[in-house]
């Protein structure tokens, strides 16, 4: 009997459906996660349970109604068809597993599966490709958390970034050129945001600001958010010849004035005040198109560009089922 290698794949979640319980259920989970906000467990508990999730819930879960599709959720609706043609990659050897952090499938459940197999080695793949301990950090630990209970523990190996990949910035190379970027006034490259003490802690000494993350990965810096963003970027920029000048990093869905910088909505204000009227719009932490970018980007955005004298927003797709994509993760896989 040939052995089999388990893949784990995990992306962040969804709400089961754009009603406001399964909404509620899903940010009152992703939100009492103590990596994603991260204070005091008490003041976390008030601010989320009693101010957060019931303000929040019924504004998102209209969002979410008009993202919702005939699929269901465009997040879950990609990974699982990137998980199937990853398996049709990788062959009998190998079989690929789906699990969100936060709601169905569950790491728990899609785990205990994994262990009722009885693979000789199991692969963590997280679908983030930048390292941030609020997604890949919280998916990671939770697989330990369940992995440590099991009696018989194979061979685990865990993948914790790779944002710098050959398949997977062709990837989004490719989904770039569609688009002429030189026919565009700028672009902006658009990471989900983090709170500046979440990239501060990665340091042993100092601050991210005192570790010039903007232009270069260091053996300080190689687990940054903001520095391997950054890199990111210019590995994008290079490829499609998109000059420093004409490009902007910049960081959506902040909760405060304390996440990194600069915004996303700002830079796109800013970019209209100053009279251009055609911004493109990549969003490389996102490996699946999701709420972030089909809403936030394709239509808040659009707005906000519109109101200050801009006529298009134009967002490149994300990765999804993209052919470099899945080579990408095969490769991750194989190494």
């Amino acid at each position: 009997m040939k052995e089999k290698t388990g893949v784990l794949l995990i992306n962040l979640g969804t709400p089961d459906s754009p009603s406001v319980s399964d909404v509620r259920s899903y940010l009152s989970q992703f939100l009492n996660d103590p990596r994603v906000i991260d204070i005091p467990w008490l003041a976390r508990k008030i601010l989320v349970n009693l101010i957060i999730v019931p303000f929040r819930a019924p504004k998102s879960a209209k969002v979410y109604k008009k993202l919702w599709t005939a699929n269901g959720s465009p997040l879950l609706f990609h990974s699982v068809r990137a998980k199937q043609l990853l398996q049709n990659e990788l062959g009998d050897g190998y079989e690929v597993h789906l699990a969100m952090r936060y709601k169905n499938p569950s790491i728990p459940d899609v785990l205990e599966k994994m262990r009722k197999a009885n693979y000789k080695k199991i692969v963590v793949l997280p679908m983030f490709p930048q390292y941030a301990s609020a997604s890949t950090g919280s998916a990671l630990e939770e697989v330990m958390r369940v992995i440590q209970t099991w009696w018989v523990i194979p061979e685990i190996r865990l993948i914790s970034q790779y944002y710098n990949h050959p398949d997977y910035i062709e990837g989004f190379v490719e989904r770039g050129k569609q688009f002429k970027p030189d026919e565009y006034d700028h672009v902006l490259f658009s990471y989900h945001g983090l709170p500046e003490r979440q990239v501060d802690k990665v340091y042993n000494a100092g601050l991210c600001a005192d570790h010039d993350c903007e232009h270069g990965i260091t053996e300080e810096n190689k687990f940054c958010y903001k520095a391997t963003s950054y890199a990111t970027t210019r590995l994008i920029a290079s490829r499609l010849g998109i000059p420093a000048e004409k490009y902007t990093v910049c960081f959506q869905s902040r909760l405060d004035q304390k996440w990194l910088k600069p915004f996303s909505d700002e830079v796109v204000r800013e970019c209209a005040k100053k009279g251009m009227k055609k911004i493109l719009v990549f969003s490389p932490a996102f490996t699946a198109d999701c709420l972030e970018t089909i809403i936030e980007i394709g239509e808040e955005y659009q707005e906000i560009f519109h109101n200050y004298g801009g006529e298009k927003v134009q967002l490149v797709e994300s990765l999804n089922d993209h052919p470099k994509w899945i080579q990408c993760m095969k490769n991750l896989i194989l190494n």
